[in-house]
């Protein structure tokens, strides 16, 4: 099913009435919230080390042109190749011609959250070339026909019964809803992908300026796999994955492995520098790292939503969000999900493409809060409802009734008069006691009763009779 932005309305509508999915999402974010509260407890300097986060994160943003320029020299030191892609078409292009060089017919691809924000996929398939999805999460849904509903657990959305199923009916094996057997069926059929591959596709975790080393963090050890066995490694990068030093990468791997899985350091840490070199017996024949813009820079320009720019792509904002919680991952119909999705994508796409995205939030700032390098994620979504208002991109029907609030709000007594008139009008319409039914919000959202009295009044009352302060 080809999801879009726009279409959020409805696909949360659907997935909200999903019993199944709704307890799903909320085991899987409450696991995954315990997991890192009981890791982090273990790091009294918690706080301190996503300061320093954020400040290293603030540099490297704030003098993008500069680290990513040092990293291109440092790549290029040690044999790489990078090419800058403006645009998505720019990227895939590159690597579908990397393919008909190399007469690849396939190629293997361990997770990566910038291959699929610019459909590779897609573009490889239309180009003749399968490519093999080789993440464990990703091979489910690729198999299934699916996208991701989870920036680090793609297939959050499938029970374990719905995958013994999907191998059952496309690979003919017997059903089997067991984890560990699962896993060994699809490590056995991705073998012999990894020895035959003339390429390998990765994705990016972090770049080091100073020594051109790109670091991928997994736990399967398959992204290890499709970098070192194929002739040819190509890593596909967000411009603001640059880090300034090595010395950084440390850090920032003690934050993501705990704000994403709990764990104190993941399973296999790569650290790529260039192709394999003469006397090394691992390794590609030849590195390519594509720097990816795709409105990464027109992020850039625009001081107020810049720190997005800062995500490190560990998921905790999608784990606490209890809109995410709710509607699960496919609802926000783009790659990027959650809070933080909420953010990218109208900036990716355009307010227009994705307006309602900004509202799919209640704004408690639980994102901000547990977000290991301090993104005011609730501030961006206000600046981005804040320039939908602006374009009048809102229903004149909420413009409407918004600005009657804020006249009420601002006049005393239009307010003690709008008060008396709507009491008034579910008095007499016999509507004194139900929740309001308000067009295009009751169906989601609760609106309770307004109360037989006003505060004032019981105030005042209270006081005349004593009770009061």
């Amino acid at each position: 099913m080809n999801r879009t932005p726009s279409q959020f309305r409805i696909l949360a509508s659907e997935n909200i009435a999903d019993r199944r999915l709704r307890r799903t999402f909320q085991s899987a974010t409450g696991h995954a919230l315990g997991q890192r509260a009981q890791s982090v407890q273990l790091v009294p300097e918690w706080e301190d080390l996503r300061e320093r986060a954020h400040r290293i994160k603030e540099e490297a943003v704030e003098h993008l042109d500069f680290y990513l320029e040092k990293l291109e020299a440092s790549v290029i030191r040690r044999g790489g190749r990078v090419f800058w892609a403006r645009d998505a078409s720019e990227a895939s292009s590159y690597v579908v011609d990397l393919c008909r060089r190399l007469q690849a017919s396939t190629v293997v691809k361990s997770k990566s959250m910038a291959a699929e924000e610019i459909g590779l996929a897609d573009a490889l398939e239309a180009a003749g070339v399968q490519p093999v999805e080789t993440d464990l999460g990703e091979f489910i849904i690729q198999v299934a026909g699916e996208t991701p509903s989870h920036i680090i657990a793609p297939a959050l959305h499938m029970t374990r019964q719905q995958i013994g199923n999907l191998f059952h009916e496309k690979f003919g094996i017997p059903y089997t809803d067991i984890p560990a057997e699962l896993c060994a069926f699809a490590r056995q059929r991705l073998r012999r992908e990894f020895l035959s591959a003339r390429l390998g596709i990765s994705g990016v975790n972090f770049a080091a300026a100073d020594t051109g080393t790109i670091a991928i963090v997994e736990n399967e050890g398959n992204a290890r796999l499709c970098t070192s066995l194929p002739r040819v490694h190509v890593a596909i990068m967000g411009l603001e994955k640059v880090i300034p030093r090595f010395s950084d990468l440390p850090l920032f791997l003690r934050l993501l492995a705990r704000s994403s899985t709990g764990q104190k350091q993941t399973s296999y840490v790569s650290m790529i520098s260039g192709p394999r070199r003469e006397g090394e017996w691992d390794g590609p024949e030849e590195f390519h790292l594509v720097l990816l813009d795709n409105g990464r820079s027109d992020i850039l320009s625009d001081p107020r939503v810049r720190r997005s720019l800062y995500c490190i792509r560990c998921g905790a904002c999608l784990n606490t969000c209890p809109i995410y919680q709710r509607v699960g991952g496919h609802s926000y119909g783009s790659v990027y999900s959650g809070p933080i999705g909420s953010v990218l994508t109208p900036l990716f796409q355009g307010l227009e493409a994705a307006k309602d995205l900004p509202y799919a939030s209640s704004l408690c700032g639980s994102c901000s809060n547990i977000c290991p390098v301090k993104i005011d994620l609730h501030h961006q979504l206000l600046w981005l409802r804040e320039k939908l208002v602006s374009r009048r991109a809102t229903p004149w029907q909420e413009r409407l009734a918004m600005s009657l609030f804020a006249a009420g709000m601002k006049d005393p007594a239009l307010y003690r008069m709008g008060s008396a008139l709507l009491r008034l009008f579910l008095k007499v319409s016999g509507k004194s006691n139900r929740p309001f039914t308000i067009p295009g919000w009751s169906p989601t959202r609760d609106f309770p009763a307004l109360a037989q009295t006003s505060f004032k009044q019981w105030w005042e009352s209270s006081r005349q009779q004593g009770e009061g302060p």
